[in-house]
């Protein structure tokens, strides 16, 4: 069964990283952008007049002449002090004057050609912005230029990660139960090792499988343990990185992934959640042009003049096989459909022991009491099942973890978190402990109903209150008593606030859903109405694009309509008349239930039986 219900944490191939000289580029631009932006301004230039500075010239006290555009002039004194003037007409004798004065002096007057003084910060300022955009051109370049169809292009490019050898595997070892899965699964992993001995037979080993089942069942690492026992490279992508906004990359990513398998055969390529991009084609609103489509259309082609002597096996995993496109189902595609079922007891302890390997446990825990407590649990709910007690022992400072701590953590997965600070009323607390009680007392008077494992009046999740019951065994079917009984317990809580109250609350809603929901499908689904007999009422319209249900087809006639909602009626009936017999009967029992819930809140099953003096369980 799963170890841990999800997929690997992460892949080892790793990425190259920029070149030298693209990071050269950037420093040398941010370098500049630094030394712009945090060079210290110019202060600022006390205008003079024109005679001014002809005398200051004349004198020698000025240390660079830069003439702009417009006659401005800004000078510079050997003093450092900043000036600037304008050329009031045209003086032929200015320039002359200048070049005179720099020549005279040993230091020179800092002045160009046309009579214009260099300026540094100008310059750069000037031919930054070509600079930067000439760095980035550069850098572009170099990426588009790097590798097989070039970085710039990287989108079309498949994201699975790739596992090698190297890496920790992944055994059946490590998989609990799964053991008919496992045998169909050891095929694919014997023509890996030695498909000679397949091909000498004239077979032909399956080019895909698909693993079916419920969420956290253990389809990924079912898959990865095939790769580990085979010890070839295991390549994983999820069906929704196939698909983008650009129309035409979830092919051209089905192509790459499906070249990358073949360039690094004998290797496994893993797609998860197919039902992504593997829908039936025309359910969409896209038409024949759809994105998904067309990736979907890539998939059949690669699959399909793909040649399994190349080493190459196709896993995927599905939790909705309904809703997949025929063509993807037919033989020479994925021509194997094995399931990962949810684990029994046996395979749920196997489970738990897994998971408290590096967990301190106390002496008292019994796992097969866990396993036996947590029916329709799959991998990974068992997993956050031994995770959660760890952490309900930290919390309370201990060094091991005991047996009410994996209690409080089922309790806390089956029903939702306990919410022991909501202020109730006296009133509101009383009642709802007699509904409770009333629910609780009937699982020992109902020949067919489950055992009572807990009753509670803490609030947890959006209930107040609760009455959990846990069968003794796994079921894969129900039988009409049962159902029957079930009903009666889902009245148990109306019946008993009307009989003690003469009034009901809003808190039986849940109740009556589920009743009506159970009577409804004895009646139209599982053929448990005597007038009606077996024949199914009704189909479900789900739309595959919506995957999920929205609405039921009435597919028989008015009359036949009404005969159903009157057996719909008898069955209801029927469970709330038995309900209120056995409590009127036993109203005693309901009344010290109640007082006892309200007084300690939690009562398990044997606490019941010894305050209303019952036999043991």
């Amino acid at each position: 069964m799963n170890l841990n219900g999800g997929a690997p944490t992460g892949p080892v191939s790793q990425r190259k990283g920029p070149s030298p000289a693209a990071i050269f580029a950037l420093l040398a631009a941010a370098a500049l952008v630094i030394i712009f932006f945090v060079r210290k301004p110019a202060a600022p230039m006390q205008e003079i007049p024109y005679s001014l500075f002809r005398e200051r010239l004349e004198e020698g006290l000025l240390l660079s002449v830069n003439i702009r555009d417009g006659g401005t002039v800004e000078i510079r004194q050997k003093d450092g002090a900043l000036y600037k003037t304008k050329i009031p007409y045209d003086d032929p004798t200015l320039m002359p004057a200048l070049l005179e004065e720099g020549n005279s002096r040993k230091e020179g007057l800092l002045v160009d050609g046309t009579g214009r003084a260099w300026n540094f910060w100008r310059i750069a300022e000037q031919s930054l912005p070509f600079l930067l955009a000439f760095l980035l051109v550069l850098f572009l370049v170099r990426n588009m230029q790097a590798g097989p169809g070039g970085r710039a292009f990287a989108f079309g490019r498949s994201k699975a990660k790739r596992y090698h050898d190297n890496e920790k595997k992944a055994t059946f070892e490590d998989v609990a139960g799964q053991k008919d899965a496992k045998y169909e699964l050891q095929e694919v992993v014997a023509f890996l090792k030695n498909p000679e001995k397949f091909t000498k037979m004239g077979a032909r080993i399956p080019k895909g499988v698909l693993l079916v089942g419920m969420p956290g069942t253990g389809k990924t690492l079912m898959a990865r343990a095939v790769a580990g026992e085979a010890g070839v490279s295991f390549f994983h992508m999820s069906g929704s990185d196939f698909v983008e906004m650009f129309v035409g990359v979830g092919a051209s990513r089905v192509r790459d992934l499906f070249e990358q398998g073949r360039k690094s055969a004998p290797c496994i390529i893993f797609i998860d959640e197919l039902d992504a991009v593997g829908r039936t084609r025309g359910a969409g609103y896209g038409g024949g042009h759809d994105e998904r489509e067309q990736t979907l259309n890539q998939l059949l082609v690669e699959m399909d003049g793909f040649d399994s002597k190349e080493g190459v096996i196709i896993l995927a995993a599905t939790n909705r096989p309904d809703v997949l496109d025929p063509a993807l189902l037919r033989p020479g595609r994925f021509d194997r459909q094995v399931t990962v079922a949810m684990p029994d007891i046996r395979e749920r302890e196997d489970i738990l022991n897994i998971h408290v390997k590096n967990i301190p446990l106390d002496d008292d825990v019994d796992l097969s009491r866990v396993a036996r407590s947590t029916p329709g649990m799959s991998g990974a709910d068992i997993a956050n099942l031994a995770n959660e007690a760890a952490l309900y022992a930290a919390r309370k400072d201990k060094d091991v973890v005991a047996q009410e701590d994996f209690e409080e953590a089922r309790d806390k997965i089956l029903m939702g978190v306990a919410r022991s600070a909501l202020v109730m009323s006296d009133k509101e607390r009383r009642m709802t402990a007699v509904h409770e009680a009333g629910h609780a007392l009937l699982h020992y008077f109902l020949e067919n109903a489950d055992p009572l494992h807990k009753v509670t009046i803490v609030p947890h999740g959006q209930a107040l209150g609760m009455a959990l019951s846990l069968p003794e065994e796994d079921h894969y079917s129900r039988t009409r008593g049962w159902i029957e009984a079930r009903i009666v317990i889902c009245y148990g809580g109306w019946t008993a606030e009307n009989l003690l109250y003469n009034e009901t609350t809003t808190g039986t809603k849940q109740d009556i859903q589920q009743a009506t929901e159970l009577a409804r499908h004895m009646v139209c689904e599982w053929g448990m109405h005597g007038g009606l007999g077996p024949v199914a009422y009704g189909q479900e319209d789900e739309p595959i694009f919506l995957a999920r249900e929205i609405a039921r087809r009435q597919n028989y006639s008015d009359d036949t309509a009404r005969r159903i909602d009157k057996a719909v009626q008898e069955i209801l009936d029927q469970g709330r008349e038995r309900a209120r017999q056995i409590l009127s009967k036993h109203r005693g029992e309901l009344v010290r239930l109640s007082d006892a819930l309200i007084e300690r809140e939690t009562l398990t099953d044997d606490e019941v039986r010894g305050l209303l003096g019952l036999f043991p369980a």
